[in-house]
């Protein structure tokens, strides 16, 4: 076991590599400090407000119990990477996240080459690197490691970026010097998101029913859309911003991201609600090579342009 003098610089050293890849935050927590959220996950997916998302049950005990999915682990490294670049506008609307690459693939690869970096300094040490693919409760974990609270919308907010986060994890069979976990929650009596939520899909305080959201409407629902929320989309044709647009830490805090990866694609920010009407699917691929709106597929997309004609 490395004594606690190696654990700090260790430590430091990985937080140090993580803001040169291009974290805007870092923070470490250990896997025995996991209790409620099991819980609240089985309560949850017992509510149905988990939808038609039938990998969120089919790997629940995973989720529940990071241990579960990576037996050796002792240690989370929570990440996150700020991709603000404005609010979204115009006729028919992308969510901001979606507006430059694939998040999926810029956060994994970065997470790749933190634990290369980790490996070089400590030989021996294994780890999986994870992006919201994986079966791990990353809101969480960011809050366990110290990066902030899960706000009423059930996003994770931080003090100094507000929600405008992309989050990752790597989780590493070794010990490591462990961050504060974030207790405040900051969100107090303002309830700005659930108030502007155009579908009441944030039924209580902390508490998202999918099955009302937007995003989940426009990104992950396959077929028609409900009868009662095929004219409800507001203009959203992949993913919808409104509840982190509304709450007051975004509007004080929210900053431009640096990262051009997920600078906005002028041909799709720019983009007209005609053009989107006549979106062939040969257009569709060049689109969006690379982004993360092909998880709606075309088929996907355009009932959603459809919807908001």
């Amino acid at each position: 076991m490395a004594a606690a003098g190696d654990k700090k610089e260790l430590t430091e050293k990985i937080r140090n590599r993580a803001l040169e890849l291009g974290f805007q935050k870092v923070g470490f927590a250990d896997v025995r400090t996991a209790t409620r959220d099991k819980a609240r996950l089985e309560e949850w997916l017992k509510l149905g407000y988990s939808a038609t998302m039938s990998w969120m049950s089919g790997r629940k005990s995973e989720r529940g119990d990071i241990q579960e999915y990576f037996p050796e682990a002792r240690s989370v490294i929570s990440v996150g990477m700020n991709y603000f670049h404005g609010e979204a506008a115009g006729e028919m609307k992308i969510s901001n996240y979606a507006w430059g690459d694939d998040y999926h693939d810029v956060v994994k690869e970065r997470l790749w080459k933190l634990l290369k970096f980790v490996q070089e300094n400590r030989p021996g040490v294994h780890g999986v690197a994870c992006v919201d693919t994986s079966p791990v409760m990353e809101k969480a974990w960011a809050q366990r490691a110290g990066l902030g609270w899960i706000g009423k919308h059930t996003n994770l907010i931080s003090r100094d970026f507000g929600s405008w986060l992309f989050l990752g994890e790597l989780i590493l069979d070794c010990d490591l010097e462990f961050d504060a976990p974030f207790e405040e929650d900051l969100c107090g009596t303002c309830t700005a998101c659930i108030d502007a939520c155009p579908t009441g899909a944030i039924v209580d305080d902390y508490l998202l029913d999918a099955s009302r959201c937007i995003s989940y409407l426009t990104i992950e629902h396959r077929g028609d859309l409900p009868h009662e929320y095929e004219n409800q989309l507001h203009g959203w044709i992949y993913g919808c911003d409104v509840c982190q647009e509304v709450c007051p830490w975004n509007e004080k805090f929210a900053a431009e991201s640096d990262e051009e990866a997920f600078a906005p694609r002028e041909e799709i920010v720019e983009r007209t609600g005609d053009s989107w009407r006549y979106l062939s699917k040969d257009d569709y691929q060049k689109l969006f090579k690379g982004s993360a709106v092909k998880r709606t597929k075309y088929e996907g997309l355009t009932r959603n342009v459809a919807a908001n004609s």
